[in-house]
């Protein structure tokens, strides 16, 4: 189910014109809002499992490498919706 909240989560920026899907953008959000939002939700994800963590024994410490290998792993789950949105979509649709 985490796995699958990060998928959904990692393609959330490209799925929508809205920032964080509720606040209206007038001129339209460009790749660094999606970018920021990429990384914000990358965060909200890796809270919600080190509090799953933390509910089934002690959190694990981790280092540096760690949080960017998982960061290499959400971008590349995010690698549909920036095909879709940039690539394979059709301009002006």
């Amino acid at each position: 189910m985490l796995l699958l909240a990060a998928l959904v989560a990692a393609n959330l920026p490209f799925a929508s014109n809205r920032l964080f899907c509720v606040f209206n953008t007038s001129s339209g959000k460009g790749l660094a809002w999606r970018l920021l939002e990429l990384i914000a939700l990358y965060v909200v994800i890796g809270l919600a499992s080190m509090s799953l963590e933390g509910r089934f024994g002690p959190i694990q410490d981790q280092k540096w490498q760690f949080y960017v290998t998982t960061l290499a792993v959400f971008v590349v789950m995010a690698v549909p919706g920036f095909v879709y949105r940039y690539l394979w979509r059709k301009a002006g649709i």
